[in-house]
């Protein structure tokens, strides 16, 4: 079967037995328990819906599909599914090799606190530098952590070069695969142990929807993962589960619409006298863009770019647009812009942003699926 007819069949196929509906799309199963003919054996496997829904059952095998994994496990937030991991995986005194340029709510987490009340280590290093990355491992070392691209300056990392340095170092990778979605990047076919999803963004693709993902192949892994999804309870409802899983039934077709439109975009900005620098990896000017080219199939919807002008002429920009929502997020089928210093990553101090080029001219784009003429007329007027 291949890839585009996988995603929509895998978990939903219409049961057709005596006494069932036929339902071609899953239903929403709400109930919060289940009932047994017998004391020892749960009908269908399902006790408690914390435990295991059949809605959120036929999203986990969905999830394990969109990344070729053999498990997928469904979560609240994107968050949520990051804190179960670390719970799983690390202890006390153990280090997470992580991306400089992370989302500023992922390093909220791992700073203040896994680090401060779990104390386990955290280190930070630009993972498109193979050799500095190679250099950072130390002998605590138990996770290394890709954004990739990363968040907000889509940096470019060699999944498969950092997986055979991580497996050389006994040593589990871990790549959020959020911004380019599973259609545009496969990491455990590169060599990733396992892949992170905020759900929320393009695999929902609607904006209506909280949640996260972990798909993996490793059973001992996934065990580990599957008991503290059940222990800490961070699991996704029936009904975002529902939305997520009609969601996924268009992501092929969206996220084709999002780089095309991204694409045009991107070489509007990068022409424009008030733009400084535009940072996507499908123009041939990203310095991540061979290794873009190796292990993408395409180069998603994301761009930042730094205006002019610095935070003054960010502020005025964004006011004027008419069709971009000034919304944190990303991933929908609407345009959405961002100012990461002052939005996303305003956890982080002015000297931790500094240090990684998130300047306060930096602004991030979510391109939608809307007509890309649109969208360029609207960032010309309000960039003039």
């Amino acid at each position: 079967m291949k890839y585009n007819t996988k995603i929509i069949q895998e978990g939903e196929k219409p049961n057709l037995k005596e006494g069932a509906y036929g339902d071609v799309s899953i239903p929403i199963h709400l109930s919060s328990t289940f009932a047994r003919k017998e004391v020892e054996t749960p009908t269908g496997g399902y006790e408690y819906s914390r435990s295991g829904n059949p809605t959120r059952s036929a999203l986990e095998k969905k999830l394990a599909a969109l990344e070729l994994a053999d498990f997928g496990l469904a979560f609240s937030s994107g968050l949520a599914a990051t804190t179960t991991l670390l719970l799983s995986l690390t202890k006390s005194g153990d280090r997470v090799l992580a991306s400089d340029d992370l989302y500023g709510g992922t390093k909220r987490l791992f700073n203040r606190v896994f680090d401060k009340q779990y104390s386990v280590k955290f280190s930070y290093v630009d993972t498109s530098n193979i050799s500095g990355l190679e250099k950072a491992i130390k002998s605590d070392t138990k996770l290394i952590w890709l954004e990739t691209p990363t968040n907000p300056l889509l940096k470019i990392s060699d999944i498969k070069a950092i997986a055979k340095i991580a497996k050389k170092n006994n040593i589990l990778l871990v790549v959020d695969n959020t911004f380019l979605s599973p259609y545009f990047q496969k990491p455990l076919t590169l060599g990733a142990d396992i892949v992170l999803h905020s759900t929320t963004k393009y695999i929902n693709g609607h904006c209506d929807s909280v949640g996260g993902a972990i798909m993996l192949s490793e059973s001992n892994v996934f065990e580990k993962l599957k008991f503290n999804q059940n222990a800490v309870g961070a699991i996704l409802s029936p009904f975002d589960s529902f939305l997520t899983i009609r969601g996924i039934k268009t992501l092929a077709l969206r996220m084709e619409r999002h780089q095309e439109n991204a694409l045009r975009v991107a070489n509007f900005l990068s022409t424009h006298p008030k733009v400084l620098k535009v940072y996507y990896p499908g123009l041939p000017t990203h310095p991540g863009y061979d290794i873009a080219k190796k292990q993408m199939t395409g180069f998603g919807g994301m761009i930042s770019f730094e205006i002019r002008g610095g935070i003054s002429t960010a502020k005025r920009f964004l006011s004027n647009l008419k069709l971009f929502a000034l919304a944190e997020s990303l991933g929908g089928v609407e345009s959405l812009i961002e100012h990461p210093a002052k939005m996303t990553h305003a956890s982080l101090s002015k000297q931790e942003r500094e240090a990684v080029g998130i300047t306060d001219g930096l602004i991030r784009v979510s391109v939608g699926i809307e007509d890309a003429r649109d969208l360029v007329k609207d960032l010309k007027q309000a960039l003039k």
